[in-house]
């Protein structure tokens, strides 16, 4: 009788694979600052709106992942369903980090002196 469900080889290789994909540059606000082909010069609107659609498609992806898991699709594995809204996740707090500071720097200037 097997008493260990899961299988520290696989845990192993899980994490390696995590590792490998946070040393990764991916799209984003990178990809935009990347091509400057096509502007020129690149404007804070649209770094800002290349990372909302960047997060918006995180997360779209994360919630048609968890629902083919749902439904039973076998190749849809659990790990893929939770590391995908990890990731859907992380991007989703760093922009409301980004939402706090960019409102806080406008009340700070709103509030100044001329």
């Amino acid at each position: 009788m097997k008493t260990s469900m899961i299988d520290t080889g696989r845990i192993e290789a899980m994490i390696s694979q995590l590792k490998a994909a946070a040393t990764r540059p991916q799209g984003g606000v990178n990809a935009v600052a990347a091509d400057p082909v096509s502007t020129g010069k690149v404007g804070f609107a649209d770094a800002l709106k290349a990372s909302l659609d960047g997060v918006n498609a995180s997360q779209k992806a994360s919630q048609e992942l968890g629902s083919r898991f749902a439904l039973g699709d076998d190749k849809v594995s659990l790990s893929d369903v939770m590391i995908s809204s990890q990731k859907a996740n992380i991007g989703f707090q760093a922009t409301v980090q980004v939402r706090n500071k960019l409102v806080s720097a406008y009340q700070d200037i709103m509030n100044m002196q001329i």
